[in-house]
């Protein structure tokens, strides 16, 4: 059977999540999409993400590889299984995709934001499920100073869960950007990279935040990026602050180049 590579670019709410990746009796995105999948198609799609995002944490852009017959189109793919999702995932949008197209191979970088709020409002229900809500105000010079030591090629094994990754990963990543943006109530750290570790972008936020809170010295981002464990890391900041924004894929990964 001609299988067609589509690429669905996918949103949803954590916070009823255990993460992206299926488990046995834990609700997962995954899961729940291969579940409806498998209603459209008569038999099991696999729904491949470019990244693993832990429970909690949620995804405006997160990239899901499927491989459906034929007859699929992007465009009835994505009516089809909006359709049929739970309220807590939506697929914002789907393209065809180039045969050797892979979702996590494939991307070139992601995108995350992790959104902190400052001010008394930040405690609102409507606000509390998607940033973290600190008790003190941050030196926002502390807080830029720190993400720029992330610029570059880095090894981050300070940041990231130990035992995680295969013995013999490098623990390398290219940091393209990472900024500390004001907004209305708080701040949002925004980082793009090749690849991250298993709680990477947690961690780094909860660094800079102790450091901008003066419960760090300046500099602890630059001194642990030459550590070699994560035992002098700070804990990681919780995960429903976290938002995968997006994942990029080169023109050439798509079937009509889009």
């Amino acid at each position: 059977m001609d299988l067609r590579p589509i690429l669905l670019v996918t949103q949803y709410d954590g916070g009823r999540f255990a993460g992206w990746q299926r488990q046995p009796v834990a609700r997962t995105v995954q899961g729940e999409m291969e579940a409806v999948l498998a209603r459209l198609c008569g038999e099991a799609i696999p729904a491949v993400g470019a990244g693993r995002t832990d429970a909690g944490v949620h995804a405006h852009g997160q990239g899901v590889g499927v491989r459906v017959p034929a007859r699929w189109s992007p465009e009835r793919l994505q009516r089809a299984i909006n359709a049929l999702l739970p309220p807590d995932i939506w697929v914002a949008s789907a393209h065809e995709m180039v045969a050797d197209f892979h979702p996590r191979r494939s991307a070139i970088e992601r995108r995350y934001g992790y959104l902190v709020g400052t001010d008394d409002a930040a405690l609102s229900p409507f606000r509390r499920r998607y940033e973290w809500a600190v008790s003190r105000l941050l030196a926002a010079e502390a807080l830029h100073e720190e993400a720029s030591h992330l610029l570059g090629e880095h090894t981050f094994r300070a940041f990231a869960v130990a035992h995680t990754a295969p013995i013999d990963d490098h623990h390398r990543c290219v940091i393209q950007h990472a900024a500390w943006v004001p907004r209305d109530g708080g701040w949002v750290f925004e980082v793009a990279a090749n690849r991250f570790l298993h709680h990477m972008v947690r961690f780094l936020v909860g660094t800079m935040i102790d450091v901008a809170q003066g419960r760090r010295p300046r500099g602890s981002i630059a001194r642990l990026l030459v550590a070699p464990d994560n035992t002098e890391t700070s804990p990681p900041a919780p995960a429903h602050g976290l938002s995968l924004r997006e994942v990029v894929y080169p023109g050439s990964s798509y079937a009509t180049n889009g």
